[in-house]
């Protein structure tokens, strides 16, 4: 690769990482190409994208998008392969999944939304993840549930005073 390819590559990762707020990367070493394959149809059933890239070129690019990366470009060490998404929880699901059948891919670090999640024993945190629709919808659920229970006493109340109410007036 020559410096005019290495710029571009640098460039590229640059725009995707100024662009991301979720980014995972995993381990994907001593993975079989079908493998690998299989994988990356498991990505793209879950609108992930995989990017592999030279670890060099990857810190050039996380410095130059001018997000806070901390701890995470420690992680790039060995084979890194990076997963982008819009969904918080997806790459973590899809990890999982994959998994079922073997130990790789191992995640070394996740980038959501300003957070930093490193190491493979932050999966199944990440696949818990809540995404904002979630968390306002149980929210919107927490405030109606007050409001509903007023309502139903009311309408049962009504319903018990007009009974009493016939009860007392036929007896007269």
């Amino acid at each position: 690769m020559n410096r005019e390819e290495k710029n571009a590559a640098i460039a590229e990762l640059t725009e995707k990482f100024k662009n991301a707020n979720c980014l995972y990367i995993a381990d994907t070493s001593s993975i079989s190409a079908i493998d690998t394959n299989n994988f990356r149809r498991e990505l793209f059933k879950n609108d992930i994208e995989m990017l592999v890239a030279k670890n060099t070129l990857i810190l050039k690019a996380m410095r130059n998008s001018g997000k806070e990366f901390g701890e995470l470009e420690g992680a790039l060490k060995g084979t890194s392969a990076l997963l982008f998404s819009a969904n918080f929880k997806s790459p973590a699901q899809a990890i999982l999944k994959f998994r079922k059948k073997g130990t790789k891919p191992a995640l070394k670090g996740a980038y959501v939304d300003s957070a930093i999640f490193i190491g493979d024993d932050q999966l199944i945190a990440l696949s818990n993840l809540k995404s904002k629709e979630d968390l306002i919808g149980e929210i919107m659920g927490l405030l109606q549930s007050p409001a509903q229970n007023v309502i139903s006493a009311l309408q049962s109340g009504g319903g018990k005073i007009a009974g009493i109410v016939k009860t007392l007036s036929e007896r007269n």
